[in-house]
C-alpha cells in the first residue's frame, strides 16, 4: 500500500514517491499519463512500470556516487591546496597533472553533476528554484572558475570543493530516495485481488476454466467454496456466506442465495454458488476502487520541503553575495579582477553547505530506521513529516478499531440456576461443530469445552446436541419467535440497538439465556483514542457497518463522531468533507475499501495486518496492528520535523558567520576566510548535523 516533486504525491503521479526536489527532474515523465485499460491486467502493468522507474533511479544515484567517489580520491591528491595542506606538494606533483585534474574534474561535473544540472533547469523553467538550483549553481561556479584558473586566470582552483560537494550531494539524494521509494503499488496490488481464472458454466452443465478476460456479461460461473469471486454478478444457484470485508467493510460474512450481489475479489465461504456475470473490466467495483484509488492519489496538493525552501532563500543569498563582492572589490575597493572573482566564487562556493545536502535525508534515514524498530514503516517523507500537523483523525472500524472477527462481548442468563460460565459451556459444545463465523466466536470463548452427541443442525435457526445429557439449542430469535418462547428482557434490546448478534441458548426446551457478539473492540483502542485526544486530535470513524454497530464503537472508545454505512465509493468524499473543514486529516484502515481514504487522506495510516492494497495506498504502515503505534508515529513525527529544524539551522545558520568572512568584510584587519578554512567550517557544520540526527529518538 502506497503512495512528490515539489508537489506533495505527484501532480499527475498516482504513485506515492518521496518529495526529494530531485525526483521531479528525471522521474517527472509519464505517471500523469497512465490510462487504465479494460482490465487489470493492463493496470498492473503500468503500476509496475512506475514502481520500475523508481528502482531504476535508486539505482541511477547509487551508481553515479560510487564512480564519482572514485574519481574524486585523484581529484583530492592532485589538488594544489590539499597538496599543500598535507605537505605533499613535491611528492604528488608531475608535469601536467594540473590538466589531469582538469580532466577528472570535468568528467566529475557532467557525470556526477548531471542531474543537479537537469534539475537546474527543470527548477527554472517550473519557476520553482530550489535545492538543484543551489546545487548547480556552486558546482558550476566553482568548475567554470577553476577551468578558467587552470588555462592561464591567476587564481586558485575549487576541484577539490565541486567534488565532495557532487559526491555528499549525490549522497544525500541517494539516502533519501532509499528511504522513500516504498512509491506506492496500490494499483498493482488491487488488481492482484482479482483471480486470473475462472469457472465458466457451460451449456451443458459442465464447466471450463478460462481467464476471466474472456469473461462476458450474461455468462455463468461456478464459485467454489474458499475461491475468490471472479467477477461482479447475481447468484443463480446455491447458499453460501461470502467475506466482503476487505471491500465493504461489512464486519461479518453476508449471506449469499439466489438473487444476491456477488462482488469480484470477495471470498467465499463454504458453499458453491453460481452466478451470471454481470460487469466485467473498467464496470467492476474493483476497477472503480482502482481509479478512486488514482483520482485521489493525483488529487494531492503542491508542497515543497523544508530542505528546499531553505536552498531556495540560499540560492538568493548565494547569487546576491556573490554580486556584491564582486562589485564592493572590483569597483568600490579597486581591486584586481583575479583577486575579486576569486573572493566571488569562494562566497558562492561556501555558500552551498555540504550539510544541506544530508540535513534532511540523515533524519529521515534514522527516524524510518528507528520507526521500523517500532514496528511503524514510513512509506512516505513529505507526509509523515505532515503528520505533526494533523488535528483530525479518521479510523476505519473494522480491523482497525475492532479486530474484524466475532467474539463474545456479554452474556445474559434469564434462570437463577444458571452461570454464565455454564450458559457459555452448553453453547460452546454445541457451536464448536459449526464453521459458521458466529458459531467460531462462542467457540473460541471457552478453552475446554465439553463433549457434545447427536449434533444437529437447525437450518437457518441454529444447531441443537446433547451436552452433559441435556438437549442443548443455540439459536436464532427468529426460532424462539417461531415457536412461540416468550422472552422479554431489556438487555437484549440494548445489545439489539447495539448492533450486535444476539443467540439464545436453550436445556431441555427451557430458555436459559442469551449470548451477545460483535466483532471484537482492540483493547488499545481506547486508549489510543484518550491520547490522541491529549495530543489535541480529534478522533472519529468511518465505517461501512450500520449505524447501531458503529454508535456502541464510538461509545465504547469515546470517539468524538463517526459515520456509519458509507458505500466505498464515497469513503473518499468523507474525508474531503473532514479536510474541506480546514483541518488536516489522517485516516487509519485495513480494507480494500479504505484504499481510496487513505489516499485521499493528509497521512494516510495502514493496518498492516491488513490487505496489500491498503498498505500499498498508506504512507505509513502499522505491523503490529495497534492503535496505539498511531500515537507513537505523530509523535516521531513531531520529534522529526524538530531534528530537521535544528539540522537546517546547523547547516545553513554557518553561511552567517562564513559568508562575510569570505567576502572580505575583516580584511582590513587581516581577516580573510581562505577556501581551505570555508571546508572546515563546512566538515564541522556536517559533522554536527550527522551527530544530532542520531540523537533522534521515539516518543510513545
Amino acid at each position: 500500500m502506497a503512495k512528490e516533486n515539489t508537489h506533495k504525491h505527484g501532480e499527475g503521479n498516482p504513485s506515492k514517491g518521496g518529495s526529494g526536489q530531485h525526483e521531479g527532474h528525471e522521474m517527472h515523465e509519464d505517471h500523469s499519463g497512465m490510462k487504465h485499460g479494460d482490465h487489470n491486467k493492463s493496470k498492473s502493468h503500468e503500476s509496475h512500470k512506475g514502481g520500475d522507474h523508481h528502482a531504476h533511479m535508486v539505482a541511477d544515484f547509487r551508481k553515479r556516487f560510487w564512480i564519482s567517489i572514485g574519481v574524486t580520491v585523484p581529484i583530492l591528491v592532485l589538488s594544489p591546496m590539499i597538496q599543500a595542506f598535507l605537505g605533499f606538494k613535491q611528492a604528488l606533483g608531475f608535469p601536467g597533472d594540473t590538466y589531469v585534474l582538469w580532466a577528472l574534474a570535468s568528467f566529475l561535473f557532467f557525470y556526477g553533476g548531471w542531474p543537479f544540472l537537469k534539475g537546474l533547469f527543470d527548477e527554472l523553467s517550473e519557476k520553482h528554484p530550489g535545492m538543484m538550483t543551489l546545487i548547480a549553481v556552486a558546482i558550476t561556479t566553482a568548475y567554470a572558475y577553476s577551468s578558467v584558473v587552470v588555462f592561464g586566470l591567476a587564481g586558485k582552483v575549487f576541484f577539490w570543493e565541486l567534488a565532495t560537494l557532487i559526491d555528499i550531494m549525490l549522497l544525500g539524494h541517494w539516502i533519501e530516495m532509499k528511504s522513500v521509494m516504498g512509491a506506492s503499488q496500490a494499483l498493482e496490488e488491487l488488481a492482484k485481488l482479482m483471480p486470473s481464472d475462472a469457472h465458466k458454466v457451460l451449456e451443458d452443465g459442465s464447466t471450463k476454466d478460462v481467464s476471466i478476460d474472456e469473461l462476458e456479461s450474461g455468462y455463468r460461473v461456478l464459485i467454489k467454496p474458499g475461491e475468490k469471486v471472479p467477477v461482479d454478478g447475481e447468484v443463480l444457484e446455491g447458499e453460501s456466506a461470502v467475506n466482503e470485508a476487505m471491500l465493504t467493510g461489512e464486519s461479518k460474512p453476508v449471506a449469499k442465495k439466489k438473487g444476491s450481489k456477488v462482488i469480484g475479489g470477495s471470498i467465499n465461504g463454504e458453499g458453491s454458488l453460481t452466478a451470471e456475470v454481470q460487469k466485467t473490466g473498467k464496470d467492476s467495483f474493483l476497477s472503480q476502487m482502482i481509479d478512486l484509488v488514482e483520482q485521489a492519489q493525483q488529487s494531492k496538493s503542491r508542497s515543497q520541503d523544508l530542505a528546499n525552501r531553505a536552498a531556495f532563500w540560499l540560492t538568493i543569498i548565494a547569487l546576491s553575495c556573490g554580486a556584491v563582492t564582486l562589485i564592493v572589490w572590483l569597483g568600490l575597493l579597486n581591486k584586481d579582477f583575479a583577486f575579486s572573482l576569486e573572493r566571488t566564487v569562494t562566497v558562492m562556493v561556501i555558500t552551498c553547505p555540504h550539510a544541506l545536502g544530508l540535513a534532511v535525508p540523515l533524519v529521515v534515514a534514522v527516524s524510518t530506521a528507528l520507526a521500523a524498530q517500532n514496528g511503524l514503516l514510513i512509506r512516505d517523507r513529505a507526509s509523515f513529516e505532515r503528520g505533526r500537523n494533523i488535528q483530525a483523525i479518521i479510523f476505519d472500524k473494522t480491523g482497525t478499531l475492532t479486530k474484524g472477527e466475532f467474539g463474545v462481548t456479554d452474556t445474559v442468563t434469564m434462570n437463577e440456576g444458571m452461570k454464565d460460565e455454564e450458559l457459555l459451556r452448553y453453547a460452546s459444545a454445541i457451536e464448536t461443530h459449526s464453521e459458521h463465523p458466529i458459531a467460531k466466536g462462542i467457540a473460541a470463548a471457552v478453552e475446554h469445552p465439553s463433549r457434545v452427541e447427536d449434533f444437529k443442525s437447525i437450518p437457518g435457526k441454529g444447531a441443537q446436541g446433547r451436552v452433559d445429557g441435556k438437549e442443548v439449542k443455540v439459536v436464532s430469535p427468529g426460532y424462539l419467535k417461531e415457536n412461540e418462547i416468550p422472552m422479554q428482557d431489556e438487555r437484549i434490546e440494548t445489545f439489539n440497538s447495539q448492533g450486535k448478534t444476539v443467540v439464545f441458548v436453550l436445556t431441555d426446551g427451557e430458555l436459559q439465556g442469551a449470548i451477545a457478539l460483535a466483532d471484537i473492540i482492540r483493547e488499545e483502542s481506547k486508549q489510543a483514542i484518550s491520547k490522541l485526544k491529549e495530543m489535541g486530535i480529534r478522533c472519529m470513524m468511518l465505517t461501512g457497518d450500520n449505524t447501531q454497530v458503529a454508535k456502541w464503537v464510538a461509545e465504547e472508545v469515546g470517539l468524538d463522531e463517526y459515520f456509519a454505512e458509507v458505500l466505498p465509493k464515497d469513503k473518499a468524499e468523507k474525508i474531503k468533507e473532514v479536510q474541506s473543514r480546514g483541518l488536516v486529516v489522517a485516516m487509519t484502515g485495513d480494507g480494500v475499501n479504505d484504499a481510496p481514504a487513505l489516499a485521499q487522506a493528509d497521512v494516510g495510516i495502514a493496518i498492516g495486518a491488513g490487505t496489500d492494497v491498503a498498505v500499498q495506498s498508506a504512507d505509513i504502515i502499522l505491523v503490529h496492528s495497534n492503535p496505539l503505534d498511531v500515537v507513537a508515529i505523530l509523535g516521531l513525527s513531531r520529534a522529526t520535523y524538530r531534528k530537521m529544524i535544528q539540522n537546517l539551522a546547523w547547516a545553513t545558520g554557518y553561511n552567517a558567520f562564513a559568508i562575510p568572512l569570505a567576502a572580505g568584510v575583516l580584511s582590513a584587519w587581516g581577516v580573510l576566510l581562505s577556501p581551505a578554512m570555508g571546508a572546515v567550517l563546512m566538515s564541522m557544520s556536517t559533522v554536527i548535523v550527522a551527530i544530532n540526527a542520531k540523537f533522534l529518538k521515539i516518543e510513545k
